[in-house]
């Protein structure tokens, strides 16, 4: 390397080499750009372009990073839990970067705060949702003495901490991502998505956190997040808390048939479905699948058979049998807090308008749900139907029920839902139902989403005939 001294910038969410010709040695991040005639890197890169300089002992001037250093103090001090403790000091160790996995109601935020506190840089929140975005805003502005900003849900307000979402971010890391420090991705598994992964790789935070109770994603994609925030440092399975720290829980699965015409009708709809991807030679699994939607959309048996699979889906999901076993769960429980789950919105206005149970979906708008959750919260309503709004970033420490009538094949939904019931109150003993369709495809789709480290060690007890 010559001895003249190269400028880092940033530029548009990458970092560009100042005073660095093609046939210089530069770091190894470094790709040469032939439209501008200079180096350049991805943002996220940065840590590692900063440690190889600093290894080869060359003389830079870093222009790229814009943030500030903090002296974060808690106004008043919860003490940790010993995991919570174990979880940030093994991402102290791993260089301030790194995944940590709790499940929810474990208290990820706490560490995440202390881990604002230990890295005393401009930092940035980024999660998924504006109701999340609200919640941690209001947990930052009682935590730390200190300026918290808001990018997202009609605020552009940058501070010593700001929350924004993964929209948002995506939408101005470009702008933003030499601005700050430490990133922390809450509820991280989204962040593998397409345009949510640029709220990391746009950013030149050398320190990262990663924060998650679901991190595996069905696309195997999560193997990214160790690209661009860091390896997994720590992880805690929900049955391994349960009882001391989350409240102790039991999974029962509750089987139901169909009636004589339900059956019927489901036979006839899945040998339709059937026999055209026999005729097509079609296999299972995802590529299977992926051809299945090909050949559906060239000809009226295609759509005939797609048209099969909904009905015969449909059915399993929503037979009458479920409902009456509902019944007998809202009696058993009407003294506790209850959370009811399907696949389909249609089953969750059902279920409101039969049951009298408020109803949450994606068609709520936020004034109605806010209502409905704090009259849950206050005990005002002691059951709510939803489908997969409230998979992830509600608080509801109360409720205490959870009753699956269907779901994907998702094992995260699966333990989202489940977390829902998890946090610790009293001697509060957590029961999750999930109600299956015996002899038809859920019975397959209700394996698949269980078969994960939280439920391996979880006694699973078969209901027959309970309700009948």
């Amino acid at each position: 390397m010559s001895e003249k001294i190269l400028k880092l910038k940033f530029e548009s969410g990458t970092l560009i080499l100042e005073g660095a010709g093609e046939s210089d040695a530069v770091p190894k991040a470094f790709v040469w750009d032939e439209r501008t005639r200079q180096f350049r890197s991805p943002a996220y890169k940065y840590r590692e372009i900063i440690k190889e300089f600093i290894r080869a002992k060359v003389d830079y001037e870093d222009l790229a990073k814009r943030y500030d250093h903090f002296a974060f103090k808690q106004k008043f001090q919860l003490a940790p839990r010993p995991y919570q403790t174990a979880a940030v000091e093994a991402w102290r160790q791993n260089e301030r970067c790194g995944v940590i996995v709790l499940p929810t109601g474990a208290g990820k935020t706490h560490a995440a705060t202390m881990a604002i506190e230990m890295c005393g840089r401009q930092t940035l929140v980024v999660v998924p949702t504006l109701d999340l975005m609200n919640q941690w805003y209001d947990l930052l502005v009682s935590t730390f003495d200190a300026e918290i900003g808001l990018i997202g849900g009609g605020f552009y307000e940058i501070g010593a901490i700001t929350v924004t979402t993964y929209a948002s971010a995506f939408r101005h890391q470009e702008r933003l991502g030499n601005q700050f420090g430490l990133v922390i991705f809450d509820e991280c598994h989204h962040l593998p998505s397409e345009g949510y992964k640029y709220a990391a790789e746009f950013a030149l935070a050398p320190f990262r956190l990663g924060l998650s109770a679901t991190p595996e994603r069905s696309d195997e994609a999560d193997a990214l997040l160790e690209e661009i925030v860091g390896k997994f440092v720590f992880r805690l399975e929900a049955q391994e808390l349960a009882g001391e720290y989350l409240a102790d829980y039991i999974v029962e699965r509750i089987e139901v048939d169909l009636s004589d015409a339900e059956r019927r009708d489901y036979q006839r709809e899945r040998d339709v479905y059937t026999n055209f991807r026999r005729a097509k030679n079609l296999p299972f699994g995802q590529e299977g699948w992926r051809m299945f939607l090909i050949h559906s959309a060239k000809s009226e048996d295609g759509r005939r058979a797609m048209k099969a699979y909904r009905n015969y889906k449909k059915i399993a999901l929503g037979t009458d049998s479920k409902l009456h076993v509902l019944q007998d769960l809202l009696v058993r429980h009407r003294h506790d807090r209850v959370l009811i789950f399907t696949a389909e919105n249609e089953m969750v206005y059902k279920i409101s308008n039969d049951y009298l149970v408020p109803a949450i979906t994606h068609e709520t708008n936020v004034k109605e749900r806010k209502f409905w959750l704090d009259a849950f919260n206050k005990g005002d309503v002691l059951a709510l139907a939803t489908s997969k709004v409230l998979n992830e970033g509600v608080n509801i420490p109360d409720a205490s029920v959870a009753i699956i009538l269907s779901g994907s094949g998702s094992s995260r939904e699966h333990i989202q839902r489940l977390g829902r019931i998890l946090r610790k109150k009293g001697d509060k003993q957590a029961i999750l139902y999930e109600v299956v369709a015996r002899n038809t495809t859920e019975e397959y789709t209700s394996q698949k989403r269980s078969d994960v480290r939280q439920f391996q060690d979880v006694k699973q007890r078969f209901k027959r005939g309970l309700f009948e």
